[in-house]
């Protein structure tokens, strides 16, 4: 078992843990063997949010105070300059026509990446093969001599 200083032990009193649990912690902390409580969650970025949801957000905004859109926010994972972005947005009417160009342009920048991940690794492919050939070539040349010199 892992030696506790004296100070652990004020802990341990004072946090109601018994001595012996708070060195098996520490024993699994230090052995990397705790395992999380919940799983990590992936909080919804302000960009995953769709248009109905920014909207409604944007109306529920328009009636509070800047204390409580900011308290509302929090709650949500947002900041309130995402609000009056979102708001920006709907009055200028540029907000869906932004987000379809992003949405396409991401598309095809992904197929583009698709695409060239598919040719790089059909030309490693044809590397590799292209190298084995010849250093099976040498072998052969090695073991049986070369062709051209018994043409000679």
């Amino acid at each position: 078992m892992a030696r506790i200083g004296v100070h652990h032990r004020q802990y341990t009193q004072s946090l109601g843990i018994g001595y012996s649990t708070l060195q098996k912690w520490i024993v699994k902390s230090k052995n990397h063997e705790f395992e999380p409580i919940q799983p990590m969650t992936k909080e919804k970025r302000p960009q995953d949010w769709s248009h109905e949801e920014r909207l409604n957000m944007v109306i529920e905004c328009n009636s509070l105070s800047e204390e409580e859109i900011s308290e509302l926010c929090r709650a949500q994972g947002l900041y309130p300059h995402h609000i009056k972005q979102w708001k920006k947005g709907f009055s200028n009417g540029t907000s869906m026509k932004t987000d379809t160009k992003k949405q396409t342009e991401t598309k095809k920048l992904r197929n583009e990446i698709k695409e060239l991940k598919k040719d790089l690794n059909r030309k490693n492919k044809a590397l590799a093969e292209t190298a084995a050939l010849l250093v099976l070539q040498k072998k052969v040349n090695a073991i049986w001599g070369n062709n051209e010199d018994s043409s000679q």
